[in-house]
């Protein structure tokens, strides 16, 4: 069951942001949008957009901004394109317009026979070389952690959703839409996002250098959003 909390940061505007797979809210601890955050405290596919909507009605939000990175940007894709009163822009990190059918069954596969050592690998390919830092601090602060807490089950919902989701045109009507990629992810390449992202009349595309695929870890990000 989806769950959402409402970060006060004292902000004239409210941004929805939406984790990826295997990963939660705090995943965006190091960023300093300014905005008020919406996050899902607990995450399912199942039932994201209703809890999503009775929260945001419950504290009197007409309308947010959506970034949604990984996965969360399948989903933010999904919540604009359907219900565009409701959001005034999207931001989608680190998309693709798909994964393969045979990719997630591979991924499933090795999942089942040894989480941990899959989810370690993962979180390894989500940073690039030059990211040595940032994935200190992530090992730090959130991977012993997930690697303890991730379930197999919501592991396995994750990448069933994904197995059906599909970003492609048309866009949502009218709202302005951004393309934030890092040009080393090791996961979605950065030149599938760009081809991506020039189907949507209108959008936005901004590499960021160096960065894998977690580029809001990085400080031109937060320049980004706040622009």
């Amino acid at each position: 069951m989806s769950e959402f909390k409402l970060l006060d940061r004292s902000a004239g505007s409210t941004i929805l942001l939406i984790p990826g797979w295997a990963t939660d809210y705090r995943i965006f601890n190091p960023m300093d949008i300014k905005a008020n955050y919406l996050v899902p405290v607990r995450f399912s596919p199942l039932d994201f957009e209703k809890n999503l909507f009775d929260e945001m009605d419950k504290n009197d939000l007409d309308k947010v901004s959506i970034m949604g990175w990984s996965m969360g940007g399948f989903m933010a894709f999904d919540l604009a394109k359907k219900h565009p009163p409701r959001f005034d822009s999207v931001t989608l990190v680190s998309v693709r317009e798909r994964y393969e059918g045979g990719e997630i069954k591979e991924t499933m596969s090795y999942l089942k026979k040894n989480k941990t050592a899959f989810l370690y690998k993962f979180y390894n390919d989500c940073f690039s070389k030059n990211e040595r830092d940032e994935l200190s601090r992530f090992k730090k602060e959130l991977m012993k952690d997930y690697l303890n807490t991730m379930s197999l089950d919501t592991l396995l919902d994750g990448l069933e959703y994904l197995s059906g989701s599909r970003i492609t045109p048309p866009g949502p009507n009218g709202m302005k839409v951004r393309f934030v990629h890092g040009e080393e992810d090791r996961i979605a390449p950065v030149e599938e996002a760009r081809s991506l992202s020039e189907k949507f009349p209108g959008s936005k595309f901004i590499p960021i250098e160096t960065a894998g695929h977690i580029p809001f870890l990085k400080n031109d990000f937060d320049k980004i959003l706040n622009d």
